[in-house]
């Protein structure tokens, strides 16, 4: 069990990174409990359909999933970057993005993780359960601290966030 929920707090690192670029936004408590959920969800669902597909699959998914969460973060970014310095007012940002494309992207390593655990022998329905859970345990708290931050540092909260989404874009392909 313990390599199972060091795996999965692993995993959901890059989730808990978005988090806090999204908290810019200063959603209330009701739309982080559901963005997390929605987090929790994808990578629950992840490793459970990656399991089921078996090697074949991540070894065809294992290296675009390096890239493929990074590039969709950094062109949403570069999108709210643009998007805040040719408009007055900062917008709410796109809910099917963030509770499907981001999400689906990131969600693209714990596919590949899940697969190998299920050729290893983990449960699946556990693994699948417990990625979830602990990707919306930390996108909650990433949201609560993009939050707080956002509060003192006198920026729009698009612009913040499209900065703070090429940053994450940045990390994740330096591999911290």
């Amino acid at each position: 069990m313990i390599p199972l929920l060091i795996l999965g707090f692993v995993c959901s690192l890059d989730n808990f990174r978005l988090s806090i670029a999204l908290g810019a936004f200063q959603f209330g408590w009701r739309r982080a409990l559901r963005i997390a959920a929605v987090f929790g969800l994808w990578d629950g669902v992840s490793p459970l359909v990656g399991a089921l597909l078996g090697r074949y699959l991540g070894q065809v998914i294992g290296p675009m999933a390096d890239a493929l969460g990074p590039i969709a973060l950094a062109v949403y970014g570069l999108y709210l970057v643009v998007r805040s310095l040719k408009t007055q007012a900062s917008e709410d940002l796109d809910d099917r993005w963030m509770l499907f494309g981001m999400p689906l992207s990131l969600s693209l390593d714990n596919m590949v993780a899940g697969t190998g655990l299920g050729l290893l022998g983990f449960p699946t329905v556990l693994s699948a359960a417990v990625f979830g859970t602990i990707t919306a345990l930390m996108s909650f708290v990433g949201l609560q601290l993009g939050r707080v931050a956002a509060r003192f540092i006198p920026i729009r909260s698009d612009l913040l966030t499209g900065i703070g989404l090429l940053i994450v874009a940045v990390v994740l392909v330096l591999g911290y």
